[in-house]
């Protein structure tokens, strides 16, 4: 089985040959925040950038049992409710449990 960075620069790739940029995590975590929320708007303010990013980590770490869905609230937004507390990472394991977790949203919804 290939390691999660290889795993996850696959996913990169796919998403460069899409949108014509490879992008990093932060792309990425905006991207899946946006399939979330399942509004593909062109625009949205700063704060709703860092919500949908916030939505795509809730939902990837919803994986690991440290988030569960709520609700949706009455404009569409996902909300989460954290249910386990999450052991100290460094940054790197933090990285790698996110990474981790694209990788298996994307298999999940079958766009890779």
């Amino acid at each position: 089985m290939a390691d999660v960075n290889e795993q996850f620069g696959f996913v990169q790739q796919m998403l460069a040959a899409h949108f014509g940029k490879q992008p990093d995590l932060n792309a990425i975590l905006f991207l899946i925040g946006m399939n979330e929320l399942g509004k593909l708007r062109t625009k949205f303010t700063k704060e709703q950038k860092q919500d949908l990013m916030h939505v795509a980590v809730c939902k990837l770490l919803s994986s690991e049992g440290i988030y569960r869905f709520a609700f949706k609230d009455d404009d569409g937004w996902p909300h989460y409710e954290r249910t386990d507390k999450l052991e100290h990472l460094t940054l790197a394991e933090q990285e790698e449990l996110l990474k981790r977790n694209i990788v298996r949203y994307f298999e999940q919804n079958e766009l890779i």
